[in-house]
């Protein structure tokens, strides 16, 4: 099915940027600066999004002719191009984008034609399907499971393998109370936020270690 794996839904948009001709790249260099200082971790705005497990954003200028057979074509305008895999549906992720990251919403898609801005979540959500382009074909690494059980999934993954590794060569009857122990301690560690596993893996094998 198109735009959707499973529960995961690939959404891709091509918003036209504003520009009075070919040769303005007043907008495009505005939204590629902006762009360039948001954070790629835990502490990016789509992070903060319900459900996001991918999402990214770029500027493209032209479609670039490799050669024949293919045909040179140009595009009528630069366009910002927004792709995002999510948990759910279209019309709820846009709501949470809306109401969740407006400052960083208004911030990008300011720059493009047409954008009618957050404050009226129906206009936002029928601008961005405006745009939308049908996704026919995308990767989903794991299309039956939501974020959160994702990154729990990780957590406790990363947590056995280290106490494997820490209770290596250890008589069976020790390992087995260790085990009980270590189970105990990774029911009470608090999940994973989205967006990073560094510093949280790190500090989710001291609290089951301790």
């Amino acid at each position: 099915m198109a735009n959707r794996i499973g529960q995961v839904y690939g959404l891709t948009i091509f918003s036209p940027l504003l520009e009075s001709d070919g040769m303005d790249t007043e907008h495009a260099s505005s939204v590629r600066r902006y762009l360039g200082t948001l954070s790629r971790n835990k502490s990016s705005p789509f992070a903060r999004v319900s459900g996001t497990h991918f999402a990214r954003l770029v500027v493209m200028d032209d479609v670039v002719f490799v050669g024949a057979p293919a045909r040179e074509e140009h595009l009528q305008s630069r366009y910002l191009v927004f792709e995002a895999n999510f948990d759910g549906d279209l019309d709820k992720y846009l709501d949470s984008m809306a109401r969740e990251i407006p400052g960083e919403v208004d911030s990008i898609w300011k720059h493009c034609v047409g954008y009618p801005g957050v404050a009226n979540a129906a206009a936002f959500a029928a601008y961005m399907k405006k745009c939308q382009v049908e996704t026919t074909f995308f990767f989903a690494d794991v299309c039956d499971r939501t974020v959160p059980e994702i990154l729990r999934a990780l957590q406790v993954q990363s947590a056995l393998a280290h106490f494997i590794e820490k209770n290596q060569g250890r008589p069976a009857t020790e390992i087995q109370m260790a085990f009980g122990v270590w189970l105990e301690g990774l029911s009470i560690v608090p999940s994973l936020l989205p967006g990073g596993v560094d510093s949280q893996t790190a500090a989710s094998k001291e609290s089951v270690d301790g």
